[in-house]
């Protein structure tokens, strides 16, 4: 069972999810902190000195922090435009398969179309060479 274990775990798929997972938990510690750190006071300054981060309605006990959720919703949409352009490079650099080889051709009589091996035409029973 243990060697079972060891052979899931080591799997390409298996490994690469969990670099994956790690990488981006760190990578999205970086977005919160360009975005927390960086842009909102940048935002909050052109807003008049507006710090986001303590924005929020009290409604009886509760307490809606209603701008940490706008400084999270930005975290999002930073995140997701940088994989956005990650994944537009990727596919960039990524050769197009090559084109696949024929598997028909038009004979030279009727000119339909008929499969690449064939020897005589179907439609008029022409010998093709």
């Amino acid at each position: 069972m243990l060697k079972q274990f060891k052979d899931f775990v080591m799997r390409g798929n298996v490994l690469d999810l969990a670099i994956g997972v790690i990488i981006g938990g760190a990578f999205g510690k970086i977005i919160a902190s360009l975005v927390n750190d960086m842009l909102m006071p940048i935002i909050g300054l052109f807003m008049g000195g507006v710090d986001f981060s303590g924005l929020s309605i009290t409604v009886g006990a509760a307490v809606i922090k209603w701008g940490v959720f706008v400084q999270t919703i930005l975290d999002f949409l930073i995140v997701a435009f940088v994989i956005f352009i990650i994944v537009k490079a990727a596919n960039k650099m990524k050769k197009a398969p090559p084109p696949a080889d024929p598997t028909t051709k038009e004979c030279p009589r009727c000119f339909s179309l008929i499969p690449i091996k064939a020897t005589r035409c179907p439609q008029c029973t022409s010998e093709l060479m």
